[in-house]
């Protein structure tokens, strides 16, 4: 009689499990990872959304521990139990707030540790946070091994972390190429939009509004090229999908920039493909980034996309091949990128392509898939 090898129990651990990029790479390991080997469950410090229902298998165990703000020290007796009765084979927490949870996994005798950095703080936006260096610091001897999503996150944790190259691992977010495509044909307009694609020409952007993703900027740079070229009012519509904190100040500057009429904020959506593909320009204006889940989704939706020059975005668009970089803090050279990609329709289209042969070739979600299983 053949012996089947029971499967291993993952445990991943994030501060809130819903719409983001970190959350979505663990919609997709969930997903893809083989059933018959690997058993999840998603461990998250404070709630859980519907965001859940992305993952496709019906055996996933989700627990939320409705921490409050501040550190989780009254939860970790809590939290000690849970992973002496879960028993995990490996313990995956994701960027600084899971961090702590990793010398309790050492203390319940959990036996690979996985820390995933996917990009940094809001309060910490280029890594140098004194107080934030040394709790990485002190928690570096009771993780087993690193995963970073980007160059720049690899070299923060060599160089200001010390952690060596057999600790650590850069394994970039993969996209489904498959469900975020171009259009074919004429693209086809999403229920709600007050826009017409092909008559407007639509400029968009996905993220949770909140400061590191910095949409407010978004809004001053799309003002700002209105008041410079009225015309554009004609064509140009800006459409902002996300919810967050930000969102009052950002339709304050659009209100206040007589330019309400001319976006769409719908808020969360579950059409995300779709939306991409009725757009003619994608922009992120983020503070800082580690590898842009949204940014590979445009690209592979054969969007040319104007992006901050944080983080690991420099990697993933090619200046003046893909689309174009901008200052994180110049609403002029920002207006510029948008005004130069608006009145080049056949250059914009063009680096679209090439943004999508490149998705295809760097992007594949087996590929990322793959080089998880191997550390897991």
């Amino acid at each position: 009689m053949e012996n089947i090898a029971p499967r291993r129990r993952i445990i991943h651990v994030v501060h809130s499990f819903s719409i983001g990029g970190l959350e979505n790479v663990i919609v997709q390991l969930i997903n893809r990872l083989p059933a018959d080997k690997y058993e999840h469950i998603v461990l998250s410090l404070t709630t859980i959304s519907d965001f859940k229902n992305r993952i496709e298998r019906p055996d996933v165990q989700f627990i939320a521990l409705d921490k409050q703000p501040g550190h989780a020290i009254p939860l970790y007796p809590k939290i000690y139990r849970l992973l002496r009765q879960l028993k995990p084979d490996v313990l995956h927490t994701c960027n600084l707030a899971a961090l702590e949870l990793v010398p309790l996994g050492w203390l319940a005798r959990v036996p690979l540790r996985i820390h995933a950095e996917h990009g940094w703080d809001a309060h910490d936006p280029n890594g140098t946070n004194p107080r934030y260096i040394k709790v990485r610091k002190l928690y570096k001897p009771f993780v087993s091994h690193y995963i970073s999503v980007s160059q720049d996150l690899d070299n923060y944790l060599a160089k200001a972390i010390g952690i060596p190259p057999q600790r650590r691992s850069l394994i970039a977010n993969g996209v489904d190429t498959d469900r975020f495509c171009p259009a074919e044909g004429s693209p086809v307009n999403v229920e709600g939009c007050p826009f017409q694609a092909g008559k407007h020409w639509l400029l968009g952007t996905v993220g949770r509004l909140q400061t590191v993703k910095n949409q407010p900027y978004l809004a001053r740079a799309f003002v700002h090229l209105l008041q410079q070229h009225p015309e554009a009012a004609e064509r140009m519509r800006l459409i902002i999908i996300g919810e967050g904190p930000l969102r009052a100040e950002v339709e304050r500057i659009l209100q206040e920039g007589n330019a309400s009429q001319y976006a769409w904020l719908p808020g969360p959506r579950d059409d995300i493909p779709e939306i991409m593909r009725m757009l003619d320009c994608f922009t992120l204006p983020s503070q800082a980034e580690g590898t842009s889940c949204t940014l590979q989704e445009a690209m592979a939706s054969g969007l040319h996309c104007i992006a901050t020059a944080v983080g690991g975005n420099p990697a993933l668009v090619e200046e003046n091949h893909t689309g174009h970089l901008v200052p994180p803090d110049d609403e002029n050279a920002y207006a510029e990128a948008l005004w130069h990609a608006f009145t080049h329709p056949e250059q914009t289209t063009a680096q679209g392509q090439a943004a999508r042969q490149r998705a295809l070739k760097n992007f594949a979600l087996s590929s990322m898939t793959k080089r998880y299983e191997q550390i897991f």
